[in-house]
């Protein structure tokens, strides 16, 4: 994560002539035509001491790597930075959820998955960055596409810490007849533990009882990710 200033002084929103505040410029022109940091900056609403909304806005965004990184973050890490209150943070995770489930409503836009090659474009480039093990399921329906992604657990995925109840329930609160398990190691090397082949096989047959198909299991790496299923470890 990037370093962040903090500039001393810079000129306040309510110094700006009309046509340059991000609200008016969403309401005269739509918000199409507003960049990522007047966007996230009406969500912020004020700024902080010495610092107006649009640069808390763009240093928030920089801090993370940008827009996708930000979207990414944790309540700690937001309130981590300078200037974000509580209040703040919620606002802004509340509106990337918010973003998250109106694209998973949207069936033309729907990624398919029909291998572990999906699985691996849809989510590799950002579990393979992650520093810790994080492990994610995938809804889909009947054909395959995706309907969500669900955060289920972050650290190590142990058949020892990881609640199979935990993995399944977001498919039994959705109806969902079909999930993919997806985590990474963050070592880089996606070779299968004993531990990952045990945690399958009690998620599999767990599903099984409640007409829910695992159609597999991804694991990602740096240098690059395998399929439970297609090697039948605990399948």
């Amino acid at each position: 994560m990037a370093v962040e200033s903090v500039p001393h002084y810079t000129t306040m929103i309510r110094d700006l002539p009309e046509s340059e505040k991000p609200r008016e410029r969403l309401r005269n022109l739509g918000p199409g035509h507003l960049s990522n940091p007047e966007l996230i900056a009406i969500l912020l609403r004020v700024g902080s001491k010495g610092e107006n909304v649009v640069n808390l806005a763009t240093r928030s965004i920089s801090t993370f790597g940008g827009l996708a990184g930000l979207s990414r973050a944790s309540y700690a890490e937001i309130c981590g930075l300078h200037g974000i209150s509580d209040a703040k943070a919620c606002q802004l995770l509340a509106a990337f959820e918010l973003s998250r489930r109106v694209a998973s409503l949207m069936p033309g836009d729907r990624a398919v998955i029909r291998s572990a090659s999906d699985v691996h474009n849809l989510l590799g480039a950002e579990l393979a960055q992650e520093t810790q093990e994080r492990l994610r399921v995938v809804l889909l329906n009947t054909k395959g596409e995706v309907l969500q992604v669900k955060d289920v657990y972050r650290g190590t995925v142990d058949e020892s810490v990881v609640r199979v109840a935990e993995v399944l329930r977001p498919a039994v609160r959705e109806n969902c007849p079909t999930i993919v398990m997806v985590h990474n190691h963050p070592s880089g090397d996606p070779t299968p533990s004993p531990q990952d082949i045990l945690v399958t096989r009690n998620v599999r047959q767990s599903a099984e009882m409640m007409d829910i198909t695992l159609a597999d299991h991804v694991i990602i790496g740096s240098r690059g990710f395998v399929s439970l299923k297609e090697k039948g470890l605990g399948f």
